[in-house]
């Protein structure tokens, strides 16, 4: 079984990508981490857990989705991890977690896709971001076919920086910039709520009509990115930007 999250789309790309191939069900997460239900799933073939990358680790909130769980049968356990360069060291926290809830770890595969973290970078146009997924699909139909004949992915190979990277800096990353006070609304906003729709934290509630972020925000850009008229922005950081969705997987 494939589990999945994702705030802008990649993710959920690579997950239907590998069900196509491998031909296994899927499970979105979104629901499960938002309404706070501790999932109960089973599989007998091996789990699948899809994610994007947020500062060289999965999401502290995906991880804690799995570490609450009930996964019955299988115990082999494969990672997929789309990012916009690197995963960073984040394989060590992944095999800490199979440890702990009993799994086989089967190795960590990286998938670079556009990268949607507006904040601080800039997304690709459409004609890149379009490059970088057909470019991205090697290595996904090379997982698939790992996971196909039971074999772990192939160890990511090391860097220098790596521990540090999804250590310190992802600690420090969320400590002191992960925060949700920057978000704003224009007047271009019209009221649709799809906004606090797409929030997995269930962060942001509509008031008169316009979103109002709380402070337990992971900035998956799910709202920024989904907003249809481009009515969010993050500070002045924001201003300017392509916003970035993954367009839908078609085969």
């Amino acid at each position: 079984m494939i589990v999945y999250f994702s705030a802008t789309g990649n993710s959920r790309y690579c997950a239907q990508m590998l069900a196509d191939r491998l031909g296994e069900d899927l499970t979105d997460a979104f629901h499960f981490v938002r309404d706070g239900i501790q999932p109960e799933l089973t599989s007998t073939s091996p789990w699948i857990f899809v994610a994007p990358t947020y500062s060289w680790q999965m999401p502290r909130f995906f991880q804690e989705f799995i570490r609450s769980g009930a996964f019955s049968g299988s115990r082999e356990a494969y990672f997929v991890l789309t990012c916009g360069g690197e995963t960073g060291g984040a394989d060590k926290s992944l095999k800490a977690l199979c440890q702990e809830k009993g799994f086989v770890y089967r190795g960590l595969l990286e998938v670079v896709m556009p990268d949607n973290y507006i904040v601080m970078f800039r997304a690709p146009g459409k004609e890149e971001a379009q490059r970088m997924i057909q470019a991205a699909r090697p290595v996904i139909e090379a997982g698939a076919e790992h996971i196909r004949r039971g074999e772990p992915f192939p160890d990511k190979k090391k860097k220098w920086g790596d521990s540090l990277k999804s250590g310190p800096v992802n600690q420090g990353f969320y400590r002191f910039f992960i925060k949700s006070k920057a978000f704003r609304v224009t007047d271009k906003c019209i009221g649709c709520g799809k906004c606090e729709k797409n929030c997995v934290l269930h962060t942001i509630h509509m008031e008169k009509g316009r979103p109002v972020w709380g402070e337990n925000c992971t900035q998956c850009m799910a709202c920024i990115c989904g907003c249809p008229v481009n009515a969010i922005e993050y500070g002045n950081k924001t201003q300017g930007k392509e916003r970035y969705q993954c367009p839908p997987y078609e085969g």
